[in-house]
């Protein structure tokens, strides 16, 4: 055993059995015999155990890169789902009394998988022994997080600035990096739509999608193509393939879907644009989930070509930023559309579909807008009812995916996770009769939300909730995405654009405020929403 410079104890030979601890004489009584219980406990993946270390009540608490968790019962939750941690030895351990009854102390590891992570935690000694009040824990980071990206490269592929190196004039996106959905053709890769069987059987692209050449054209660069929930059919998140992308805003909560993976990528900082795709809420969630600027694009205002569809009657192309002017740099390469902003409205019985804490924080940021001078005129309307507009809305998309992908489902069983072969399977019982009705009833809401709105901008929370927790019960999660389906499906049946902002906080993390605005409103809405936010600050 060696000495550190700082009086501690190294070990320069890992010790070959997991959790054991360097001896050490100038630690608290028991202090050492509980740090190597904790790691044997930790190893074991004894959650009983580990509760029993950390201290009980509301104040505790444990941070990770992902942030921090306060509150034991929040940390045993998380624990639970967590399903162990990677094997590991122990390299040295670093102790600093602050008194006979308080310590902190410093662990490093050296995973079998190899580099070097560390925890310091503060240890407390009651009448039941030592306690661990607070720990922070740094883990080896891996190079690449195959539940955010599918492929990456330092570019995967450079921007226009990149062919053009004496270029004077600057171009708009030079340098920033984006993440594309894999949905979208990127030359020289195939698309695989979250499915490990379909990229499988996919042939590399020739070209590149047309929103993704915009990008490129305005000097950004490709750093990776992005992970999605499987043919984009959810809005969760979740991929039974590859995991399950990190919420940097919530931790432990689902990242939102289907654009999960540029979303992610975005929060986390791996990229400055997400490239993504919204039917039915595929951009707006995420971003509501994970605190960024979202916005779903006119029907049609950007060219599809290249893109594997999931409902060619609700699908369009969006992007995810971390702040408005991003966000409009990159929607200015693909739209130009011209249309304003002029009028403002909500509807009671949308926002009332919203937990009661984003429904207050929605109502108060209203109130504070319009005090601001910012929505003037603001008017309450009745729309037509949600669970119809949902009904014909999931109807027409389920008939559509059927149509798109049914025959490869079909020929490949077991191929896709459990929740969304179910939909699929759900989806394949419904008759030609079944879709010509609900087409009938789409084209009646369509008519009937026009009308009520008359060209002015809907006011609505992006989500009925903060991110899910990553442990909720499927029933739970189930009732969530119903609801916040009900507030989504209004800009899909309008064919209107949908942008969710990073304006509410709850107590579980970020909510998105979304305006529904007039077809071809696209960037009006976004310096609306850049002035609210301005307003807000």
């Amino acid at each position: 055993m060696d000495a550190a410079a700082d009086g501690s104890r190294v070990n320069p030979d890992s010790p070959a059995v997991p959790g054991a601890v360097p001896p050490r004489t100038d630690a608290p009584a028991g202090l050492l015999d509980a740090v190597e219980a904790y790691e044997a406990a930790l190893m074991a993946n004894d959650v009983e155990a580990l509760d029993a270390f950390f201290a009980p009540g509301p104040d505790t608490l444990r941070g990770d890169a992902s942030g921090v968790l306060v509150g034991h019962d929040r940390i045993a939750a998380f624990r639970a789902r967590r399903g162990g941690t990677p094997r590991r030895s122990i390299h040295s351990t670093h102790v600093r009394a602050i008194d006979d009854d308080h310590a902190l102390v410093v662990t490093v590891g050296a995973p079998v998988r190899g580099g070097r992570g560390q925890q310091t935690q503060l240890w407390r000694r009651d009448a039941a022994g030592w306690l661990i009040d607070v720990a922070h824990v740094s883990a080896p980071p891996p190079a690449i997080d195959s539940s955010v990206w599918r492929v990456v490269g330092t570019p995967l592929v450079p921007g226009a600035l990149g062919d053009q190196p004496q270029r004077i004039d600057p171009l708009p996106l030079a340098g920033l990096r984006v993440a594309v959905k894999d949905l979208f053709d990127v030359a020289g890769h195939a698309v695989g739509g979250g499915v490990p069987a379909y990229l499988a059987e996919s042939r590399p692209a020739t070209e590149h999608a047309p929103a993704v050449a915009a990008l490129l054209a305005a000097g950004a660069e490709v750093t990776g193509i992005a992970r999605t929930d499987e043919f984009a059919y959810s809005i969760a998140g979740r991929n039974p393939h590859y995991g399950t992308p990190p919420n940097p805003a919530v931790v432990g909560g689902i990242p939102g879907g289907s654009s999960n993976g540029p979303a992610s990528a975005v929060a986390l900082g791996q990229a400055d644009i997400g490239l993504g795709t919204d039917t039915g809420g595929s951009v707006r969630v995420p971003a509501s989930y994970q605190g960024l600027w979202g916005l779903r694009t006119t029907h049609g205002a950007v060219d599809r070509g290249g893109l594997l569809p999931l409902a060619p009657s609700f699908d369009t192309v969006g992007w995810l930023t971390r702040d408005a002017g991003m966000l409009r740099a990159a929607a200015s390469t693909s739209l130009a559309g011209d249309a304003t902003v002029t009028g403002f409205v909500t509807c009671d019985a949308l926002s009332a579909l919203a937990d009661d804490d984003v429904r207050a924080a929605f109502e108060h940021t209203v109130a504070r807008l319009g005090d601001e001078g910012l929505v003037p005129a603001l008017d309450t309307v009745e729309l037509p009812d949600a669970d119809g507009l949902l009904e014909c809305f999931r109807t027409v998309q389920a008939a559509e995916a059927w149509a798109v992908h049914g025959a490869w489902v079909a020929t490949h069983p077991g191929a896709l996770g459990a929740d969304i072969a179910s939909r699929f399977a759900w989806a394949s019982g419904f008759t030609a009769e079944d879709e010509r009705a609900a087409r009938t009833a789409l084209e009646t809401a369509r008519a009937e939300l026009e009308a009520a709105l008359a060209g002015r901008t809907l006011l609505l929370p992006s989500a009925s909730s903060a991110a899910p927790q990553a442990t909720a019960s499927a029933e739970e999660n189930e009732r969530t995405r119903a609801r916040t389906l009900r507030l989504t499906c209004v800009a899909g049946i309008l064919g209107a654009p949908g942008l969710s902002v990073p304006l509410l906080e709850v107590a579980e993390g970020p909510v998105g405020f979304c305006l529904v605005g007039p077809r071809g409103s696209d960037l009006a809405l976004i310096d609306a929403c850049e002035r609210f936010a301005r307003a807000l600050a």
